[in-house]
């Protein structure tokens, strides 16, 4: 069954890792109640930088940051708009969202939705 995943690449400071992980799980519990089928934060353990691209790179990693790549896995593009909303709406996130308490630098965090190309 094709699913649609929202992936996200974020540098955080090393020092916020755990400030990150607190919000990281308030946010994906929120998720999922609202119907996300899976919420995924993973910390970098074995990236380098590239000659050309990586995620460092991508991310413009300072030396007292890590890279967190996440994704958040739902049914259909459709149900992902859906869920989305209702997320953005809930007033638990809201409070959580201002930019300006982010344990990390929201202006070098990328984003985008994927469409399934290959689930085994």
């Amino acid at each position: 069954m094709p699913r649609y995943v929202d992936g996200f690449v974020v540098p955080v400071p090393k020092d916020n890792i755990e400030a990150y992980r607190k919000i990281a799980r308030k946010a994906g519990k929120i998720w999922r109640e609202h119907g996300a089928l899976e919420y995924i934060e993973c910390v970098a353990d074995d990236v380098k930088p590239g000659k050309r691209t990586s995620f460092p790179q991508s991310v413009k990693l300072k030396a007292d940051e890590v890279v967190v790549f996440s994704w958040i896995v739902f049914p259909s593009r459709k149900q992902r708009d859906a869920i989305n909303a209702k997320v953005m709406a809930d007033p638990r996130l809201k409070s959580m969202m201002d930019p300006k308490a982010m344990p990390f630098d929201v202006q070098r965090m990328f984003f985008g939705g994927f469409k399934t190309l290959v689930e085994l």
